[in-house]
C-alpha cells in the first residue's frame, strides 16, 4: 500500500444562501462525504477536504438532497501545504479541561511555564476582542500572540495535571470542538487503571492518549483516514504513549480482546452502523461512550443501543452536541 503524505492538500469550499438553521445539518452531511474540518463565519460556511478525497458530485447530491439549499452556492479555493499549516497552527489555542487536562501542540508553553493566572485572564480576554475580527486579522493576531490562551478557567494544581501534545493538523480531536471536551470530561471521571480502551475514529488519537496517561492497560485506536492514522501514531509518540496500537481501519477491524471501556467520537449514522461491533468487542458491564451527534439524534442511537443490549447511563450537552454513556 502506497504511503500518503502527512500534510496532504486541502481544497476551501466557500457555502453561502444557507438558510437560517440548516448550517448544522449542512456539516453533517459533508463531514459525510469526507469533509474533516468546518468554520462559521457570518453568513458563511468555510469547510475543508484533502484534495484527493474531493468528488463536487457528491456536494451536488448533497444540495438537491434538501429543498432548502437550492439557492446554496460555493466556490473552491486550493490550499497550499505550507500556507494551510501555518494557518492551522496560528489559530490552535491550548486547551485545559476540567481543571485536570492541559492540551496544548508542541509549539505551546508546557503548563509549568505558563504566566501567572491574572496575567493569563488578561490575554485572554484582549484575544476575544481580537476575535471579533475577520478570518485574515483573526490569523494575523494569532500569529503576533507569543502567548497561549487558556480557555477554561479551572485551573490544575501541577500534581493532578495530565499535560497532552497534540500536533495540529487536519485531523479531528484538539478538544476545541464540543464533542472532544464532552467526552474528555467524562473521562476523566473513569477509573481506568489497567483497562482494556478502545477509541474508534480517534483522529489525533487525543482521547488514546489520555487514556494511557489515566493507567489503561491496553488502548487501541481506529480511524479510516489514513491521514489521522499518521497523525494519530506521531502523536502517541510525543506523549511516549506505547501502550497505544493506531489501527487504519473501521468496525470491522477492531482486535478481540475484549474491552472494558469503548469511546466513539464520529457521527450518527456511523455509530448506529457500528454500535453491533462494539457490543460484541465490549465486555459484560462495560461502558460505552458515544458522541459526535446531535441531541435530538438521542432517541434513534439510544433505541439502536437497546436493540444490542445497552441502557443509557447518562449524557452531557454542550451547544445541542451530545455525549452519552451506555452500559451493558
Amino acid at each position: 500500500m502506497k504511503k500518503q503524505p502527512l500534510t496532504p492538500i486541502f481544497l476551501e469550499l466557500s457555502f453561502s444562501n444557507i438558510p437560517e438553521g440548516f448550517s448544522e445539518i449542512l456539516i453533517a452531511e459533508l463531514a459525510e462525504i469526507g469533509f474533516k474540518s468546518f468554520n462559521e463565519e457570518e453568513e458563511l460556511l468555510l469547510a475543508y477536504i484533502p484534495e484527493t478525497d474531493f468528488d463536487e458530485m457528491l456536494v451536488h447530491q448533497v444540495a438537491n438532497r434538501y429543498i432548502e439549499l437550492k439557492e446554496l452556492f460555493w466556490s473552491i479555493t486550493r490550499m497550499p501545504d505550507k500556507n494551510w499549516n501555518e494557518v492551522w497552527e496560528s489559530s490552535y489555542e491550548p486547551v485545559l479541561i476540567a481543571g485536570r487536562c492541559y492540551i496544548r501542540a508542541p509549539f505551546h508553553l508546557p503548563y509549568t511555564h505558563l504566566p501567572p493566572p491574572s496575567l493569563r485572564a488578561k490575554r485572554s480576554k484582549a484575544m476575544s476582542h481580537k476575535a471579533q475580527g475577520t478570518r485574515a486579522q483573526r490569523h494575523r493576531d494569532a500569529e503576533s500572540s507569543s502567548h497561549p490562551v487558556i480557555q477554561l478557567s479551572s485551573i490544575a494544581d501541577h500534581g493532578s495535571l495530565i499535560e497532552l501534545v497534540i500536533e495540529p493538523k487536519m485531523s479531528f480531536g484538539t478538544a476545541h470542538h464540543e464533542t472532544t471536551a464532552l467526552l474528555i470530561e467524562w473521562l476523566l471521571k473513569e477509573e481506568l487503571t489497567g483497562e482494556a480502551v478502545l477509541d474508534m475514529g480517534c483522529g489525533t488519537g487525543l482521547l488514546a492518549i489520555l487514556a494511557a496517561k489515566m493507567g489503561a492497560g491496553r488502548i487501541v485506536a481506529i480511524d479510516n483516514d489514513q491521514h489521522a492514522v499518521e497523525n494519530a501514531i506521531e502523536n502517541t509518540q510525543k506523549n511516549n504513549t506505547g501502550a497505544v496500537t493506531v489501527i487504519w481501519g473501521d468496525g470491522s477491524e477492531i482486535p478481540e480482546v475484549p474491552y472494558d471501556l469503548i469511546l466513539a467520537n464520529i457521527n450518527r449514522n456511523t455509530l448506529i452502523g457500528q454500535i453491533p461491533a462494539y457490543a460484541e468487542a465490549l465486555r459484560v458491564e462495560g461502558r460505552l461512550f458515544l458522541s459526535g451527534f446531535y441531541t435530538e439524534d438521542l432517541p434513534e442511537i439510544k433505541a439502536c443501543a437497546a436493540e444490542h443490549g445497552f441502557h443509557l447511563a447518562g449524557f452531557r450537552t454542550k451547544n445541542n452536541w451530545m455525549a452519552a454513556k451506555f452500559n451493558r
